[in-house]
């Protein structure tokens, strides 16, 4: 689709008007992937002002897809650079690293490992943890590169503002298309996460949407989507509905054929901390070949 515009108009006002039946939601989508081009400049900024005779054009695809860069290996890992600016660093971490360092100053986690690869062009570098993946999980994870930009990218965290997707291979058959899990969580002095009632003073709500993709033989692949960040939540989810991540022994997994939890963070969406306007990573998972 490619329109000239006649009068001045909001974008995102702009694609309601001639897709009235697609969510806004979805039109933020095409903003964020980097389908939509005003005057054949990508344009991710909602709130774009167009001015008469502005061409916009709607791509099928985007023309210039964020490709690899480079990639930091060590020992057994492999971390794949998805994207980085300025501000932010984005990667796939691999699945049996830690994020970063517990009270046992490990020195090899996914944190140490960025910060080195950001100094070997700049001492003075350093990368700010964001948020975390549980060692056993793998895909998409954020950095900060100065305090600003962690600070602001961590208040959408905790504001729900971030949009996060994971990929999970389940045991068994899951008989619906579609489910909402609200759980209150609570963390005992052994570190086990633990389902409680909404009355525990100490419990976490925890909300889990999740969507069946794909049924195998005796597992499912379902996708799911968080408004909270709770530790293990999806896990604790999945388990609530008679059906444990694949390899995930904790939560009553039977099953663990591949030497690892089958979880995987397949993309995230946020404000990017120095334009504010919405971009999104991916990391396709790897479940489709198992």
């Amino acid at each position: 689709m490619k329109k000239t515009i006649k009068q001045e108009i909001i974008l995102l006002d702009f694609l309601k008007q001639n897709f009235p039946n697609t969510s806004t939601n979805k039109l933020r989508k095409m903003l964020s992937q980097g389908r939509v081009e005003v005057n054949q400049t990508t344009i991710h900024k909602a709130k774009q002002q167009l001015l008469p005779n502005d061409i916009v054009e709607l791509l099928d695809k985007p023309r210039k897809e964020i490709k690899q860069q480079t990639e930091i290996k060590f020992k057994n890992f492999l971390i794949d650079l998805i994207y980085e600016d300025d501000y932010i660093l984005v990667v796939e971490k691999p699945a049996k690293l830690l994020s970063v360092a517990t009270n046992k100053l490990e020195s090899d986690t996914l944190h140490s490992k960025c910060v080195d690869y950001l100094k070997q062009e700049n001492e003075k570098s350093w990368a700010f943890i964001v948020h975390r993946l549980d060692r056993e999980t793998s895909g998409v994870m954020i950095l900060a590169k100065n305090k600003s930009a962690k600070e602001y990218l961590q208040e959408q965290f905790s504001q729900r503002g971030v949009y996060r997707i994971y990929h999970a291979l389940v045991e068994g058959t899951v008989t619906e298309d579609s489910g909402t899990i609200i759980q209150y969580l609570i963390e005992d002095k052994h570190l086990n996460i633990k389902s409680t009632s909404k009355t525990n003073k100490f419990a976490k709500q925890a909300i889990t949407h999740w969507e069946t993709v794909r049924k195998f033989e005796s597992t499912t692949l379902v996708r799911v989507m968080i408004e909270t960040g709770r530790r293990h939540q999806i896990r604790m989810a999945m388990q609530s509905i008679g059906c444990p991540i694949v390899g995930d022994t904790l939560h009553g997994a039977q099953t663990n054929p591949f030497s690892r939890i089958c979880l995987h963070a397949t993309s995230l969406e946020f404000l990017h901390p120095e334009t504010d306007d919405p971009v999104r990573f991916e990391a396709k998972h790897p479940f489709d070949k198992l």
